[in-house]
């Protein structure tokens, strides 16, 4: 894992945590946070399916011709 992988993993769970304080702040509950959570996962579920079918229905690369 490279230096710059390990300091974005520790920002993402710094982030989590501070989210997560905030949200019970303002009152959310543990249910709720966990919807959100839920929500997040699909948004990114539906990023990949996309990115994948993307990738799929591009035509392939033309090879350059000298």
């Amino acid at each position: 894992m490279s230096q710059g992988s390990s300091e974005r993993q520790k920002a993402v769970k710094i982030l989590a945590r501070s989210l997560y304080r905030q949200l019970t702040s303002e009152g959310y509950d543990d249910k709720q946070i966990v919807a959100l959570a839920t929500e997040l996962i699909s948004e990114v579920t539906k990023g990949i399916a996309s990115d994948h079918v993307a990738r799929e229905t591009l035509p392939p690369p033309v090879a350059a011709v000298r």
